[in-house]
C-alpha cells in the first residue's frame, strides 16, 4: 500500500483549539493511524509546519512532538511548492489577513470559524478562494458530534414527525481569572480583538440548525456583558468589551422555532455543556455532545398541573438512551480526513467558506438584533 506525505501549514496551534483538537487529536492522530485512507486504498500523512508569532512556545511544541518544521514567517511557509494546505487556528482578528495570503500563494485553506469578523469578509474570502480556484474549508465540528449524529438519525428515520422547536442550551461558568485561572483566553471578552459569545458561536448555531432543521429566516437576540470586569493572563484587571452571554431566537424555514442560550457566565444543572431539546408532534429528544435520549409520543405521560401536591412522577425515568450503533471517532480528526479526502480526490465537503460566511452573518445580525431590539429578517447568501 502506497503512502504519501503532504505538508500542512498550520497557524494558530499555540491556541487552545488548535493545539488540542487540531493538532494533537486531529493531525498527529491521523499520522498515527497510519495518515488518511483515499478511495484507492491508498494513504496520505501529513507533515506538519507549525506556524507562529512565539518563537519559544512553537519550538516547544515542536520538541515535545518530534516536529521538525516551525518558523514566524509565514511567507515562508506559504512558498514551499511541498505544502499543499494552509490552517487557520489564530484570533478571529488576524484570521482575514492570513488566509487571504495563503489563497494568494496557491494554498487549499481550511480555518476555523468564524472565518471573518464581518459578512463582507467573509464572503472576500469565499470569492477569492473560488477565483483562484483552491479547495477551502471551514470547521464545524459540532456535526460530527456523537449525540448529535443520533439525533440526526432520529430525524432521517422520521421520529419526531413535524418537528414544531428545538431549545439549546450551552455554556458553564468561565472563571473571572482574579481568584481561579479563566478557563478561556482574554481577547475572548474584547470586542476590538475579535470576542465576544454571538461571533463565536453563533455560526456554531448556524452550521447545527441549516444542517439538522432548516434554514434561519430571522433573529432575535440579547446579547449582555454580565462580568464587566475580568483578569488577563498576566494578572492584569481589564474591561470586559465584548459580550459574554447572548439569548437567541431563530425562526427557521418549515415554520420551525428555535431558542438557544449561550452563556460563559451560567452554571452547569444539565447532563452535558451543551443540550438541544427537539420536540415534535410524534416524539421528542434531548441530545448532548455525546448522549440523546428520546420520548416517542406513545410513551409520553400526561401530567396535569396541581401546585398543591407533589408531583410524583419521575419524568426523567420516560426517555430511552438512543443507542450508538457506530462507533464514534474525534469529530475534529473526521472532519480533517474529509478535507484531505477533498483537496487530493475532489470527494464532497459541503462545509466550505459559503457556509462559513452565512455562520458570520447569522452573529453579525444577531448583534445587528441587539443594538436595534428587534427581530431581523436573514436574507439567503
Amino acid at each position: 500500500m502506497s503512502v504519501r506525505t503532504i505538508g500542512v501549514v498550520m497557524n494558530g496551534v499555540t491556541g487552545r483549539m488548535g493545539y488540542r483538537q487540531h493538532l494533537v487529536r486531529s493531525v498527529l492522530a491521523i499520522n498515527e493511524q497510519g495518515g488518511v485512507t483515499l478511495s484507492d486504498g491508498s494513504r496520505v500523512k501529513l507533515r506538519p509546519v507549525l506556524v507562529g508569532r512565539n518563537a519559544d512556545k512553537l519550538s516547544d511544541i515542536a520538541t515535545k512532538h518530534d516536529i521538525s518544521d516551525f518558523t514566524t514567517d509565514l511567507d515562508a511557509a506559504l512558498a514551499s511548492d511541498d505544502n499543499l494546505i494552509y490552517f487557520d487556528a489564530q484570533v478571529t482578528s488576524a484570521r482575514v489577513k492570513a488566509v487571504l495570503k495563503a489563497i494568494e500563494a496557491g494554498k487549499h485553506i481550511y480555518a476555523e470559524k468564524p472565518t471573518a469578523e464581518s459578512t463582507q469578509e467573509a464572503l472576500a474570502l469565499a470569492e477569492a478562494a473560488a477565483a483562484k480556484g483552491v479547495k477551502n474549508g471551514v470547521v464545524q465540528d459540532k456535526l460530527f458530534l456523537p449525540g448529535l449524529l443520533k439525533l440526526k438519525r432520529l430525524i432521517d428515520g422520521g421520529f419526531f414527525g413535524r418537528i414544531l422547536s428545538v431549545r439549546g442550551e450551552f455554556g458553564y461558568w468561565v472563571f473571572e481569572g482574579d481568584w481561579q485561572e479563566a478557563q478561556r483566553p482574554s481577547w475572548n471578552y474584547r470586542a476590538e480583538d475579535g470576542g465576544g459569545i454571538v461571533l463565536d458561536m453563533f455560526p456554531h448555531w448556524h452550521y447545527v440548525l441549516e444542517n439538522l432543521f432548516g434554514r434561519v429566516r430571522s433573529v432575535y437576540a440579547q446579547a449582555v456583558t454580565h462580568i464587566p470586569e475580568r483578569v488577563d493572563e498576566q494578572g492584569n484587571t481589564y474591561q470586559a468589551t465584548a459580550d459574554d452571554a447572548a439569548y437567541g431566537i431563530f425562526d427557521l424555514e418549515g415554520g420551525i422555532v428555535a431558542q438557544i442560550n449561550s452563556s460563559w457566565t451560567v452554571r452547569v444543572n444539565r447532563d452535558e455543556l451543551v443540550e438541544f431539546q427537539v420536540d415534535g408532534t410524534h416524539g421528542s429528544a434531548v441530545a448532548g455532545l455525546r448522549n440523546c435520549r428520546a420520548q416517542h409520543r406513545s410513551a409520553t405521560p400526561k401530567p396535569v398541573w396541581n401546585p398543591d401536591l407533589p408531583a410524583t412522577a419521575r419524568f426523567r425515568d420516560g426517555w430511552q438512551e438512543v443507542p450508538d450503533n457506530a462507533e464514534f471517532d474525534n469529530g475534529f480528526k473526521i472532519q480533517w480526513e474529509a478535507f484531505i479526502r477533498h483537496v487530493l480526490e475532489d470527494a464532497p465537503f459541503p462545509n466550505d467558506f459559503a457556509s462559513g460566511a452565512r455562520g458570520v452573518q447569522l452573529a453579525e445580525l444577531g448583534l445587528r438584533s441587539n443594538a436595534e431590539g428587534r427581530r431581523i429578517e436573514v436574507p439567503q447568501l
